[in-house]
């Protein structure tokens, strides 16, 4: 279903780009912008930190929607030709379904993985429902301090090759960025002191890396993408009981509904978080913050 979707988006941005060539291809060499394309807006937000003025950074992946399941528009695999390069973040189900794809579209696109470098969590090659993840790899690098530091360091290298004559001004810009993400990695520490939280519920599991840097346990309530069953439910009740869970985090883009049960039961609250969020640091600093209770 999602190539005969594909095929009839193609067919539709092919006819735009043919009627539009001759005047994209003229505006493009007299104008000075120069587009950068990502999958998800916390890449923007390192992006933009990194490039400043000298790239118009624009996302794929819509507010509100999932990376996991998204479908470009038409609109979308127009504006795409008039990128010069991809930062992909690695593993996330919308590039593994639509990248080639994408590729094939706009064959000129120079490609930068952002996830190069990162030790990854695999969590066994499975299927997720309605998406998968290639090689059983935990897909969600940048919630992540240590990892968004690399994942810095590879748009760093990616701005350099594309614009060597700048590097200078990418260079300072990403030494601000480095003291920036340890001052965030200073401050969760503090935040996250002994006494608080030391395991979560979340329905999604998107902190694997944020739990992982701070000795943290994430217990996921989907199963592999599906809603999970009532028996299971009742089985995650006496988990959260087991493990002191005192926090369920929820994302806007998935239901509440098992995470509210749970919470009714077990008297713990629910936090609305979105690690999808353009503004990386202060999410991190929510999920730390209603770990350890502050807010």
């Amino acid at each position: 279903m999602k190539d005969i979707r594909y095929i009839v988006l193609v067919a539709i941005a092919a006819a735009c780009i043919l009627s539009t060539q001759s005047c994209s291809n003229t505006t493009r060499k007299n104008r000075a912008e120069r587009i950068i394309s990502v999958t998800i807006e916390p890449q923007r937000y390192f992006a933009e930190a990194i490039g400043g003025d000298k790239f118009t950074i624009k996302s794929m992946v819509p507010k509100g929607s999932s990376p996991e399941t998204y479908d470009p528009t038409p609109q979308q695999l127009v504006a795409l030709s008039e990128s010069e390069a991809y930062l992909r973040i690695g593993y996330i189900g919308f590039e593994q379904a639509w990248m080639d794809r994408m590729l094939s579209n706009a064959p000129h696109l120079k490609v930068f993985d952002l996830s190069e470098g990162i030790e990854l969590i695999h969590e066994g090659k499975q299927a997720h429902g309605d998406h998968f993840h290639e090689g059983g790899v935990e897909p969600h690098v940048w919630s992540s301090v240590l990892n968004a530091k690399i994942i810095a360091g590879n748009t760093l290298r990616a701005f350099c090759q594309l614009d060597a004559a700048n590097e200078e001004f990418f260079r300072a810009r990403y030494d601000s960025l480095m003291v920036f993400l340890e001052e965030t990695d200073t401050l969760l520490t503090r935040i996250l002191v002994p006494g608080g939280d030391r395991s979560f519920m979340i329905y999604h599991p998107a902190l694997s890396y944020f739990a992982r840097d701070y000795g943290l346990r994430q217990i996921p309530i989907e199963v592999h993408g599906k809603e999970p069953s009532m028996s299971y439910l009742k089985s995650l009740i006496e988990v959260a009981e087991a493990e002191q869970v005192r926090t369920i985090f929820v994302q806007p883009e998935f239901d509440k509904r098992g995470a509210e049960f749970i919470a009714k039961q077990t008297q713990t609250q629910v936090v609305e978080i979105n690690p999808l969020a353009y503004d990386w640091q202060a999410e991190m600093i929510h999920v730390a913050k209603s770990l350890s209770h502050e807010e």
